[in-house]
């Protein structure tokens, strides 16, 4: 795995080196039948549960779920923009590890839309003893399940609304669009609900809440093409930028106080981009010069990993960690 990854960070930077050429011709037609399900989808949620909350983290994905959700439930203005409130709010899980331009980027698109955001910090469940870190650097990522579910009971969730895909990962490849998880708020793979002809299983019992994912069936170039069409803002880290990196297991780890240089590791400063936003001490960078959602678009016809296999330490702890962390109540 180490040698295909750095197969593909040596031919990113190949082509960073190369000029700028032409960016393809891509046909978008189907992006309106992926907007037509999705925005069913979230239809659908906000008709079956009583108290739903969309998972915003200021990433590509969430940005995308909540575009598709201002178009499901807010009146678009002629010259652009929504009129009206979403009827759900906003749920975000700070881990305190987060990249300080994801928070930032996420506080002002919350403030422009004017959408309510709950914020579950996880060194609240820290100070509870709920959340116990082995070391103050250790990765948070699979800790904010603990805290996830503690909101969840705190509000009276009934569904959460999440932009996971199946492209990302195996253990989301098979999970369904509506997932139910039981009282202590963990998938069982093997009782999943059919979902045949668009109809969908929504009863629950006391305690029990669901997962809903409007964007299962897309892709990583389809959430592009559709940032492209959309012009969604995200953060500046998903495009080309100047970063500290240390090479490590054949990932490019950016330099922050979560993930600190090791002993004989040289710093170098690249041109990189994030495909995916999470947590610092287990999300890592590509090379890239792709400075535009267009030329993302051009970037990720060209790839051989998945966007998770690619930057995420984390996963590649055990073949079965994602499914793992996903019975344990994971987004």
């Amino acid at each position: 795995m180490n040698a295909i990854v750095r197969q593909e960070q040596q031919a990113g930077l190949a082509q960073a080196a190369q000029p700028q050429r032409a960016l393809p011709a891509v046909d978008q037609r189907h992006l309106d039948a992926l907007e037509e399900e999705a925005i069913f989808i979230l239809r659908e949620v906000a008709g079956a549960f009583e108290r739903p909350a969309l998972l915003f983290s200021g990433g590509k994905d969430s940005c995308v779920v909540l575009r598709l959700a201002h178009k499901a439930f807010r009146e678009r203005r002629a010259e652009g923009g929504f009129d009206g409130r979403l009827p759900l709010p906003l749920l975000h899980v700070d881990t305190g590890h987060n990249f300080p331009e994801v928070i930032e980027f996420r506080d002002q698109e919350v403030a422009g839309h004017g959408d309510e955001l709950i914020v579950a910090h996880m060194e609240e469940s820290i100070r509870r003893g709920s959340v116990r870190l082995r070391d103050p650097l250790e990765s948070r990522n699979a800790h904010q399940s603990v805290t996830l579910l503690e909101a969840i009971e705190q509000h009276r969730l009934d569904c959460l609304i999440g932009g996971a895909r199946r492209d990302e990962e195996k253990a989301r490849a098979k999970e369904r669009i509506f997932s139910h998880r039981d009282a202590f708020g963990q998938w069982q793979p093997k009782e999943q609900r059919a979902e045949l002809w668009s109809l969908f299983n929504t009863r629950l019992r006391p305690g029990e809440h669901f997962r809903a994912f409007p964007i299962s069936n897309w892709t990583e170039l389809d959430v592009w093409m559709y940032i492209a069409r959309e012009n969604i803002a995200l953060p500046s880290l998903y495009y080309s930028h100047r970063r500290d990196v240390v090479v490590r297991d054949g990932l490019f780890v950016p330099v922050t106080a979560c993930t600190p240089p090791r002993p004989g590791e040289a710093v170098e400063e690249a041109d990189v981009r994030f495909r995916t936003v999470g947590d610092m001490s287990c999300t890592c960078p590509v090379p890239s010069l792709a400075a535009s959602a267009a030329e993302v678009v051009a970037e990720t016809l060209t790839v051989t990993l998945s966007e998770r296999g690619a930057t995420r330490m984390d996963d590649r702890s055990s073949q079965a960690a994602m499914e793992r962390r996903k019975k344990e109540g994971y987004f």
